[in-house]
């Protein structure tokens, strides 16, 4: 598949047909409700601060995406990771291909959805990198240029891993159990790394950077740029814009999360869009479950009938990523009847 940033190169104006999508006037984003997303203070979580878990709480059920703040990741970190990781798509394609995505794989540079004959491609290129457990790390597809990014991408990377872990033990806590449950249940703490290129678009309204989607994950941690509002959630039927606070970190509950809690939590859809005179890099760490964790409704949350039923998350992880993601259509699978 072509580069999305080596077709804006050699000629910015043109759209190839399979990157246009029919947007209707309903699918524009209403940013009346942008203000009210929630934002959580981790500082105040991590001392267990009940005011703040409550807001954790509602956070969760209302909107399943809220902001984080004094996070305790040094700006220095996320700068760095930001400008390390411009340098890179910069490089000639000739470099970035060294690491290109192979047929079917899931790490290195190019496009990672499935994309069948006929269905509409994104306007974005990727980076994917799995972090951790450190064992399935593939190093082969890992940027050995510019000078000083693998650095870049652990520094901020193991920074992510603690703020999610410190989540996962609120998220526990908010969920009525021990505050190491969630963790414990993951047997290992998977995080993968992917990074969204989207570069400008002549034509905006015509394409998406992400197609709408919910993340087969436990929780997802998105850093944003300062200065480019491209995610947009869907709430009450309408297109949310999640405007950037800068160094804040944008976080959404995962597919696995909403099986948990029986459906109280919610994996929310969301989409990027491209904007007409401005590169738009985004970087999403999802956190999920080793492949042989069964995902289950927990009994307790369960108040009058299961929603979901027990799945074996690589099972479902597997169905997720097999084709092009479309809205929630595949959390079917773990739906009670199904």
């Amino acid at each position: 598949m072509a580069s999305v940033q080596e077709l804006v190169k050699s000629d910015p104006w043109q759209v190839p047909e399979k990157f246009l999508v029919d947007r209707n006037e309903e699918d524009e984003p209403k940013s009346d409700l942008s203000s009210k997303i929630p934002i959580i203070d981790l500082s105040l979580l991590s001392r267990g601060q009940k005011e703040e878990l409550d807001k954790l709480d509602q956070a969760c059920k209302e909107w399943g995406f809220f902001q984080v703040v004094n996070h305790g990741v040094a700006a220095e970190v996320l700068q760095e990771m930001k400008y390390a990781t411009a340098k890179f798509f910069q490089l000639p394609l000739e470099e970035k291909n060294k690491i290109r995505m192979a047929s079917g794989g899931f790490q290195g540079y190019g496009q990672v959805d499935g994309v069948t004959r006929g269905e509409t491609m994104d306007w974005s290129d990727q980076l994917v990198l799995t972090l951790y457990p450190a064992q399935y790390r593939m190093l082969n597809s890992w940027p050995t240029e510019p000078e000083g990014y693998k650095e870049a991408i652990e520094a901020y990377s193991s920074e992510v891993k603690r703020v999610g872990e410190e989540l996962l033990r609120s998220l526990s806590l908010i969920m009525g159990m021990e505050k190491h449950t969630l963790l414990e249940l993951h047997k290992e703490l998977l995080q993968t790394l992917r990074v969204n290129y989207i570069p400008p678009c002549s034509m905006p309204d015509k394409v998406l950077g992400l197609s709408p989607h919910s993340d087969a994950s436990t929780i997802t941690i998105l850093m944003q740029e300062d200065n480019v509002t491209g995610l947009q959630i869907r709430k009450e039927g309408e297109w949310v814009p999640v405007k950037p606070i800068p160094n804040a970190l944008v976080v959404n509950v995962g597919d696995a999360i909403e099986i948990w809690s029986n459906g109280k939590y919610k994996s929310i859809e969301h989409r990027a869009v491209a904007n007409v005179g401005k590169l738009r890099i985004s970087y999403a760490s999802f956190l999920f479950p080793h492949v042989d964790v069964e995902v289950g409704p927990f009994d307790h949350m369960v108040e009058s009938s299961r929603t979901y039923k027990k799945v074996k998350y690589g099972d479902y992880l597997t169905t997720a990523l097999k084709n092009k993601l479309k809205g929630k259509a595949h959390t079917e699978m773990a739906k009670t009847g199904s």
